[in-house]
């Protein structure tokens, strides 16, 4: 496992957040809103509940993937209104009127892996040297790529890129995109805020996985320096995890793929 995050060349505040925790499986990432207050704040708010909701939950949980799902779905609307109740109070003392932030969110249990997602941040999934987007962007943009009103080409150059209609933070409730698969051995994950594929085509993100999945610091590295040298206009953030290749005497509650992700 490999994560970096870095505020690029055009900001000095990094307002994204990111968190690992290798017992659980779990990797999550937060991109505080550019276009919100605080936002900074309100990504720490995210993972910081996240991970501490889950390390807690997971003690309890049946280790079923619905259950697990179940939880995850919980802890993120649990964060949701964290972060919109500490916007709420800011707010009635005259400071900052709205707080947001997105998520991408991976765990690894029982040889399964559950992706919660909310907003533009993304997970990608590389498999047999092929990348494959794994979430929907929650955007103004997507659901006009979505409706044939503008092509992939045109999106790539809108001032509409950054518009996101769903987030963490922004209303009292919040809808968790939720989906599951297999932990396949040999798999590759990619977590990013919008910072690296705004500025890293799909391509040349493959190349670079393909070429240095066996070196993931590295390649998490090479990743945010190419996003840099692109121009780097937002925070960029990596997480990478790669599922093991072999069992592990790792306790089994947590599965074998929990354990060597990133091996």
């Amino acid at each position: 496992m490999a994560a970096k995050t870095d505020p690029g060349v055009l900001r000095t505040l990094n307002e994204d957040s990111i968190a690992t925790d290798t017992e659980l499986g779990l990797l999550v990432l937060s991109d505080g809103m550019g276009g919100y207050q605080c936002g900074n704040v309100a990504s720490s708010i995210a993972t910081q509940v996240i991970v501490e909701g889950l390390a807690l939950g997971l003690k309890d949980t049946l280790h079923h993937t619905s259950a697990v799902a179940a939880l995850i779905e919980n802890v993120v609307k649990r964060a949701n209104r964290a972060i919109y109740l500490e916007g709420t109070q800011r707010a009635e003392s005259g400071q900052e009127k709205t707080m947001g932030s997105t998520l991408a969110l991976l765990l690894f249990q029982n040889n399964h892996v559950t992706m919660a997602h909310v907003g533009d941040s993304r997970i990608y999934r590389l498999r047999e040297q092929h990348l494959e987007l794994m979430t929907h962007d929650h955007s103004l943009l997507q659901e006009q790529i979505d409706q044939g009103l503008l092509s992939a080409e045109d999106a790539a150059t809108s001032h509409n890129r950054h518009l996101v209609t769903r987030g963490l933070g922004l209303q009292a409730e919040v809808e968790v995109a939720l989906s599951e698969c297999e932990a396949v051995p040999g798999d590759l994950y990619l977590l990013c805020s919008d910072g690296l594929n705004d500025m890293v085509d799909n391509a040349d993100i493959e190349r670079v996985l393909n070429s240095l999945q066996a070196n993931l610091p590295l390649a998490a590295s090479q990743l945010v320096m190419i996003a840099n040298d692109n121009g780097g206009e937002d925070n960029i953030s990596v997480i990478l995890a790669k599922t093991g290749t072999q069992a592990s005497s790792a306790p089994k509650k947590h599965g074998f793929f929990a354990w060597l992700f990133g091996r």
